[in-house]
């Protein structure tokens, strides 16, 4: 079903409908934009319902279990059902209060239970091309590059990346010990290009970033010597990726998902995973499998002689 008119909806329902949008908008002050979406979500049912022979207000649960079904049976994503779903559900709600119906259809139907999107990530090769950007002719691209090691090196949180001080490091044992989220701490290892690049910027870029009343401690200051937010690293790894031609949609936690995944990718343990990354519930970290997964699966499909491609 795609757009529906307005000709194709009787004056009842367009006027039940219209009232329902009026109250959301009272109540919830909704953008056009949404009020646009529950208008087309209700009119597509209401539409259904009049090639049922039925009506808005006469519905029954079973009649609202079918359209969902021949939504979804059209193509619409389970997340888009679960939008359209959660509209009727508010719309019920609505006509009960008003003691419009003795009683609501939609009470007793559950929304779709949706798995977590998978987490955006890159190739080894864009990690690559991002770790090779920052200019390494300067101070702050220095810096950049290091933390940029450091973040792909251990998967840290980039909250937890800025606020890095000097004495949270142990080069000598390769180990970075972390506070994380609730105050936990963690100890996670440094590779050995992250510590190469560590030294050389201890040497060559931080000296000339610290400010002289600035924190001293810090690993990572700012341009103008303090405590860099997680909007500035955001904002500079945004423009590497444009000079390391990085077509990908990033995110602030991009090289940590690629961390994650290139380790599942390569033979790691989903435990060992789970406490690099400093999550407390396993199944926060499986999410990471199914990227390696659907990554295994991609070149299957490119490289099997019987794949069909």
């Amino acid at each position: 079903m795609g757009t529906v008119t307005d000709e194709q909806l009787t004056d009842e329902h367009g006027r039940l409908i219209d009232s329902w949008l009026d109250q959301q908008w009272l109540e919830k002050g909704l953008s056009e934009h949404s009020l646009s979406n529950y208008r087309r979500d209700l009119s597509q049912l209401a539409v259904w319902l009049q090639s049922e022979r039925a009506a808005l207000l006469a519905c029954e649960r079973y009649q609202l279990l079918e359209f969902l079904a021949a939504r979804h049976q059209k193509g619409l994503s389970a997340r888009s059902v679960a939008r359209q779903l959660s509209a009727v559900k508010s719309f019920y709600r609505w006509l009960k209060r008003e003691g419009r119906i003795a009683d609501d259809p939609a009470l007793l139907i559950e929304r779709p239970k949706l798995g977590r999107p998978l987490p955006k990530t890159l190739s080894e090769a864009d990690v690559e091309a991002l770790l090779a950007a920052p200019d390494l002719s300067t101070p702050l691209g220095l810096r950049d590059r290091a933390m940029l090691e450091v973040l792909y090196a251990t998967g840290l949180r980039v909250t937890e990346l800025v606020t890095l001080t000097q004495s949270q490091i142990n080069p000598r044992q390769g180990l970075i010990r972390v506070i994380g989220k609730g105050d936990k701490e963690r100890l996670v290892p440094l590779g050995e290009e992250a510590l190469h690049w560590l030294g050389r910027y201890a040497q060559e870029g931080r000296p000339l970033l610290l400010a002289a009343d600035g924190n001293q401690e810090l690993l990572f200051p700012s341009r103008r010597g303090t405590c860099m937010t997680r909007q500035t690293f955001w904002h500079r790894i945004k423009q590497l990726a444009v000079i390391a031609g990085v077509q990908k949609k990033l995110s602030p936690h991009t090289l940590r998902h690629a961390f994650a995944t290139h380790l599942l990718n390569h033979g790691a343990d989903l435990r060992v995973v789970q406490l690099l990354l400093g999550h407390s519930d396993l199944s926060t970290t499986q999410i990471y499998t199914h990227v390696a997964q659907q990554r295994l699966q991609d070149v299957y499909q490119k490289h099997h002689p019987r794949s069909g491609t």
